[in-house]
């Protein structure tokens, strides 16, 4: 009898078996949700000569966004490379600002330059269908921020860093018309 009571009390409390809980990583990150999509923008090799020979280490930069109007990058750096773009993400995600689109999160407000030691990015909006006219760093950029139709243009340094920081600096300064006449106390019409 006592042997048919231990049988019932296991089967009642699965806890009292002796069997480990499944902590199988692959399967949680499926359920999480991610609240940012990552792009790796450029991996640089970056080698450094010393006595014993030479030492390699790697700088990651990473672009994260929600295509909602939120974006952000982040520069990492380590010995291996997953290791710099963990880091390079996790600096990403620290540095994410709101990037004021309008009609729609289509495309921006008005025309800015972004100036960033040796390099500009010059922003202009588009009309719809026209897609985003953009190398590399800035198509990733303003992919991952929600634009759809933007048309820029590169002039001066092309370093992927030195575009990133000039095309983030842009977009940080772009204003709508709402947060101007809001600013200079008018109305929306008496702005326009």
């Amino acid at each position: 009898m006592e042997n048919t009571n231990r049988d019932n009390t296991n089967r009642e409390n699965p806890r009292q078996n002796n069997r480990r809980p499944n902590n199988n990583r692959r399967f949680n990150r499926e359920r999480e949700v991610k609240e940012f999509e990552e792009r790796v923008v450029q991996i640089n090799r970056v080698s450094k000569t010393v006595k014993g020979g030479r030492k390699m280490r790697f700088a990651a930069i990473v672009v994260v966004g929600d295509k909602k109007g939120r974006v952000g990058y982040g520069l990492g750096k380590a010995n291996e490379v997953p290791d710099a773009i963990r880091k390079a993400t996790e600096t990403a995600k620290k540095s994410v600002v709101r990037v004021p689109l309008v009609d729609g999160y289509r495309t921006i407000p008005h025309e800015i330059v972004g100036r960033y030691g040796a390099g500009e990015v010059v922003l202009r909006p588009a009309a719809e269908g026209t897609g985003i006219v953009a190398g590399g760093v800035v198509r990733a950029i303003l992919e991952l921020a929600g634009a759809t139709d933007v048309i820029t243009k590169c002039v001066g340094s092309r370093t992927p860093i030195n575009q990133v920081h000039a095309t983030m600096k842009a977009l940080k300064e772009l204003k709508t018309v709402d947060s101007v006449a809001k600013l200079r106390g008018l109305s929306v019409k008496e702005v326009r």
